[in-house]
């Protein structure tokens, strides 16, 4: 463990020390740890704060939102609109941008979020999280605009996410590798617990939901036959599955002790491309993968490669040890 370094120390250090992010981008990341702490405190308390159950609206992708959905978005907005970080935030939850109010200063970042993900995890105490990521606006742009946000994730200037599990977890990168910061609940604060996160390259562990099997397309099929074949099969060894459906919990563990996460595109709605937001989840957690030594791909194309045309746009997700997500798109590179 390293010694008693808070976020704030660790990001004044990366803009001072390393010159890597500039102090508007500091505050900002500043900011969404602060509004991650008070969504860790409305999940903790559950059933004792009435945070729990189901609300009475459903969001943009025609899903039945929680409680915590609308409250996590609300105290993302209402920390993150008055710094004069921002220009604009986007989430999964709305379906149009948010641009900042005339009455705040704009700034010249974008921040898109999934402010709870794993929402089916809610009610059963299992781990969901926050999933974050900055974008620069492009420059010559007088007002802001839904085409502002539509960069390749390479663009990104900082992601991360925050799981709330039995710590809360705050896993970021500003594209100088991956560090995780554990709450500190009686100092109130984010701590440094590890720095340099690298994934191991290879793996014996998957994370799918099995139940769709016969929905996916032929590569994903053969692949994960091989696995369950174990030892006996062509893979010669014998591999574990997890699956959380929590990407947040998942990609963590993955992060962790390596792995791969596969949420693939399936028949049932073949002109999707995936389930997954490419802007929301696949881009910052496939930046993160990468930085710790991973790969994240569709299974055909590097996800950081591609240009998002819509605000909520789909992909399909391959994410997690190098060697295996490789291994991967071989079957993909056969048909």
């Amino acid at each position: 463990m390293t010694q008693n370094i808070s976020l704030t120390r660790y990001l004044v250090e990366q803009q001072r020390v390393d010159g890597l992010i500039p102090s508007q981008l500091r505050l900002l990341l500043e900011v969404v740890a602060r509004s991650c702490k008070s969504i860790s405190h409305a999940v903790n308390k559950g059933a004792l704060g009435g945070v729990l159950g189901a609300a009475e609206s459903e969001n943009v992708q025609g899903e039945i939102q929680k409680k915590l959905d609308i409250i996590a978005n609300e105290v993302l907005i209402e920390a993150n609109e008055w710094g004069g970080h921002l220009a604009a935030m986007a989430s999964e939850e709305m379906e149009d941008i948010y641009v900042v109010p005339n009455r705040y200063p704009q700034g010249e970042y974008l921040l898109l979020f999934d402010p709870l993900d794993g929402s089916s995890n809610i009610d059963v105490n299992v781990s969901i999280g926050t999933i974050f990521s900055v974008l620069k606006k492009p420059d010559g742009d007088a007002a802001v605009g839904e085409a502002d946000f539509l960069q390749a994730g390479q663009h990104q200037v900082a992601a991360g996410y925050c799981v709330y599990g039995p710590q809360t977890t705050l896993v970021l990168t500003v594209g100088n590798g991956v560090a995780m910061f554990t709450l500190d609940r009686e100092q109130g604060s984010f701590v440094l617990t590890q720095e340099n996160v690298q994934i191991p390259p290879d793996t014996q562990e998957f994370a799918i939901n099995m139940s769709n099997m016969r929905h996916w397309d032929t590569p994903v099929q053969r692949y994960v036959a091989d696995c369950l074949q174990g030892a006996d099969g062509p893979r010669g060894k014998d591999f574990n599955m997890r699956w959380i459906a929590s990407m947040v919990a998942d990609v963590h563990r993955i992060l962790t002790r390596g792995g791969v996460f596969l949420y693939p595109w399936d028949k049932r709605e073949p002109g999707k491309p995936g389930k997954l937001r490419l802007m929301y989840e696949a881009n910052p957690m496939g930046w993160l993968i990468e930085q710790a030594g991973g790969a994240a791909t569709t299974g055909t194309q590097r996800i950081l490669d591609l240009t998002p045309s819509k605000l909520h746009e789909r992909v399909s997700v391959i994410l997690g040890s190098k060697n295996e997500v490789a291994h991967i798109g071989s079957y993909f590179s056969k048909l």
